[in-house]
């Protein structure tokens, strides 16, 4: 078979039912998305692989989920929870149990594969409604249960591993409604099961379903839109690509209520108050930990979308690009929505992966001198009111020929905006020959940015044959993130995770915020205090001692509540 018409054998059935790929697989078990010629082709380059390498997968992890992990809690208890939800509602099964214990990190997608089975719920329990969870909690705060929280499963945190055992409440069946709509004040109250895509179908359609007036959308939009819900959201505090315009979770949630071993605790629906600290941004980011999320309400956007004004340029080198970027943050002209820029190694694989090398854009930008490994793609688009997106998109124009960057139109945009949440499904592709792909995130000031890029970099590029892109994808005034991505072909898990931690101490050293908005979990934990401070997370430990004093919501180390002194450094 020649080079040029060898196809790799990726793998494109449906998953087996209760596969352990049918759990590690990301999003919809018929749709796949593989890395396209020119990827593959800098794949084989970098790993020193041929065709040869990917005619037979490793492991493609088609065998039923089967493992011996005896369930602890007593018939007694079992019985005690049927009688709450009803029989069809709680579920003993293998399958049942480990689809939600892991998340999509690269940790739990090596395990399944090598059929690891650990930190797995007793029960799966998915409740009805508000009064379930409240008499769930009672009753689990009495015996002493632990209580799990699994919504749509994107965690990248070990965030609801369920490393006490206990239950985990499955949101998705039942917790999934609208209970309020109000367009007079441009706000939605739904519950934390609600996905992404349903979320966004309710708000679109807002005249079909509620009788109003215009079209609505929420503006969050993660990668993992398609599959996470909003209660994930909230208690990881997570943004979505278009956040520079929206905001983040946090400035979009208007008020919520939990329930947690004390009792319920709900907030008000009032833009603003001065009644004391916010009871609001206490509950958003406690993953699960002070208590269960059951409704929040959200602040919603007119829905434009004939006012979407895309864009990419090209610029000559990162440091322009920085100083562009942050030049518009501060120009007070507006936002764009969103706004993404790629560093250079980021930029050379974004060519490839959106069909522009070797294209005429490609050819003229090398002639202008916007060289490979050199240069840097911007990329995003303006929305909102027609006049204030169309002045937004001209301002941005302009600040950034300021600084030497080469307009290249909206065609890469349009290719980035028509697969944004479809490139996760290559993991499945590319792991089934070894090789990982993952992420780590951060938050930085504008003073502190080229520091922490370039301190991370050196620490992923001393590891050889290895990919390491950057991205910065949220955007602010006073500074942004900066988005980790590496390409690598491991074989053990030992040796992923040496990495990671190695990645995350570099971080840590060069002086970013642990995360910007994947959150903390159990993975991150053991880095929190020393970035936040002792007597900052006492604070939130006596939250947790006010809300839970059992350590009954999420124990074994979330947030580094109840970190065991040994797992400081790197969590098991």
């Amino acid at each position: 078979m020649s080079k040029n018409s060898f196809q790799p054998s990726w793998y494109e059935d449906i998953p087996p039912k209760n596969s352990y790929r049918s759990i590690f697989k990301w999003g919809a078990k018929d749709e796949f998305k593989h890395p396209n010629k020119r990827l593959y082709e800098l794949i084989k380059k970098t790993f020193n692989m041929t065709d040869e390498d990917f005619k037979k997968p490793k492991n493609l992890g088609l065998e039923e989920v089967s493992y011996d992990k005896a369930i602890s809690l007593t018939t007694d208890q079992i019985q005690h929870f049927i009688d709450i939800v009803g029989e069809e509602n709680v579920k003993l099964d293998d399958y049942s149990r480990l689809e939600v214990a892991y998340g999509k990190t690269m940790i739990d997608l090596m395990r399944l594969r090598r059929k690891i089975v650990e930190n797995i719920p007793d029960v799966v329990i998915c409740p009805r409604n508000k009064a379930d969870i409240k008499d769930i909690v009672r009753y689990c705060d009495k015996e002493k249960i632990p209580i799990y929280v699994f919504g749509g499963g994107s965690s990248v945190t070990r965030g609801f591993e369920a490393v006490k055992g206990g239950i985990t409440l499955d949101m998705r069946k039942h917790m999934n409604k609208v209970i309020r709509f109000s367009e007079l004040n441009q706000t939605i109250t739904v519950q934390p099961g609600m996905s992404g895509p349903e979320l966004e179908k309710v708000l679109n359609n807002a005249p079909e379903f509620f009788k109003a007036k215009r079209r609505y959308t929420c503006g969050h939009f993660p990668q993992s839109f398609e599959y996470s819900s909003v209660g994930g959201w909230v208690v990881t505090r997570g943004a979505g690509q278009n956040s520079t315009y929206f905001g983040k979770i946090e400035d979009i949630v208007l008020a919520q209520e939990y329930e947690t071993p004390i009792g319920t605790i709900k907030t008000q629906e009032f833009p603003a108050t001065a009644t004391g600290p916010d009871i609001d941004q206490i509950m958003m980011g406690s993953e699960g930990a002070f208590g269960i999320l059951t409704e929040v309400t959200l602040k919603i956007f007119r829905y434009m979308p004939e006012n979407h004004k895309k864009f990419s340029f090209i610029f000559k080198n990162w440091r322009d690009a920085i100083n562009a970027t942050r030049e518009i943050m501060q120009g007070q002209f507006g936002y764009p929505s969103v706004f993404r820029l790629s560093d250079p190694e980021e930029t050379d694989v974004a060519m490839k992966l959106y069909g522009v090398e070797g294209t005429l854009i490609d050819k003229i930008m090398s002639v202008r001198g916007y060289k490979p490994l050199q240069r840097c793609l911007l990329l995003g688009f303006a929305e909102g009111e027609k006049v204030f997106s169309k002045h937004v998109k001209k301002e941005i124009k302009k600040i950034c020929r300021k600084y030497g960057a080469m307009y290249t139109t909206g065609y890469i945009t349009s290719s980035w905006e028509k697969g944004r949440f479809k490139d996760p499904y290559m993991r499945e592709d590319l792991q089934d020959y070894g090789i990982i792909i993952d992420t780590l995130e951060c938050a930085v000031n504008w003073e502190n940015i080229e520091k922490v890029h370039s301190g991370v970099r050196k620490f992923c590029k001393s590891r050889p044959n290895t990919i390491a892109m950057t991205h910065i994808s949220h955007f602010y005034p006073q500074g942004a993130n900066l988005y980790f991505i590496f390409v690598a072909k491991m074989d053990s898990i030992k040796e992923y995770l040496d990495y990671q931690y190695g990645i995350l101490d570099s971080i840590q050293k060069y002086g970013a915020a642990m995360s910007h908005h994947h959150g903390i979990g159990k993975m991150t934990a053991p880095w929190l205090e020393k970035q936040i401070g002792k007597n900052q997370l006492g604070l939130y430990k006596a939250l947790k001692r006010y809300f839970d004093p059992n350590n009954i919501m999420n124990p074994g180390g979330t947030l580094a509540l109840d970190l065991s002194p040994n797992k400081k450094r790197k969590s098991e």
